[in-house]
């Protein structure tokens, strides 16, 4: 039940969602592996957006480099570990949430116990590697899971439905980098991951209230360079070595 506080604070929302469609939010609980530039426009909206329970996993801690893009972050943080402040900056935006945060690395082992929990997963990773293994899971586990990946100017998202639409392995042809590219970092635009993750806050939002049309067997090419959005069809692989066998 929404109190008074959350009826007031959620009004316009509720006006789109209704009630029973916040309380979905307040009930849900959303993973988001990666708190940088992606992670970073998920958790902020996702908290102003009253979802009850945030889990946070990242393993690296904050660097300057990192203050064009990440907006959870600032100087003062340079040093820490990202999943705290982050966890931090959540809380200030909504007291009432509940966030976990693990700094950590994302592997086998702790993915098995973390991503069966989730009512959704949210991919804002920045290499194939873990991204892979994230996908893995939720197909294992039958979790919805929002992927975006940006460079440059531009970027591309899609939701995953295990059993229903394609799995980032289905897609993985599109582009693959490698946890060793990680010391020749792509370069990006500061809004690009920003504008990108807000399009995963909106897919996780809809697949919570069951509202809108999700991209289901679309791939979305956001070119912010010449401010094209492009959606393409994209098909499951009978014979995906992750997903082929799921119906």
């Amino acid at each position: 039940m929404l109190d008074e506080y959350e009826i007031s604070r959620y009004d316009r929302q509720i006006r789109l969602l209704g009630v029973e469609g916040q309380e979905k939010l307040k009930n849900a609980t959303v993973l988001v592996v990666g708190a940088g530039g992606l992670g970073s426009a998920v958790l902020t909206y996702l908290a102003y957006a009253g979802v009850g329970r945030l889990i946070v996993v990242d393993r690296e801690y904050v660097e300057l480099s990192n203050l064009n893009r990440q907006i959870l972050y600032k100087d003062s943080d340079i040093g820490k570990p990202k999943a705290m402040v982050a966890c931090e900056k959540i809380k200030e935006i909504y007291p009432k949430i509940q966030v976990e945060c693990y700094n950590r690395a994302f592997d086998r082992e702790f993915g098995e116990k973390i991503v069966k929990i989730a009512d959704v997963v949210v991919d804002a990773l920045d290499n194939w590697d873990d991204r892979l293994l994230l996908n893995e899971l939720c197909v294992k586990y039958g979790k919805p899971m929002i992927h975006a990946g940006v460079e440059g100017w531009y970027g591309q998202i899609t939701t995953i439905i295990p059993g229903k639409t394609p799995c980032l392995y289905c897609i993985r042809p599109l582009r693959q980098t490698r946890r060793s590219d990680v010391r020749n970092p792509l370069p990006v635009i500061g809004v690009t991951p920003g504008v990108l993750g807000a399009l995963q806050a909106a897919e996780a939002i809809k697949l919570i209230t069951n509202t809108g049309h999700p991209l289901y067997g679309r791939l979305l090419i956001v070119d912010l360079y010449s401010m094209e959005f492009r959606s393409i069809e994209i098909k499951r692989n009978p014979r995906c070595p992750v997903c082929g066998s799921i119906s």
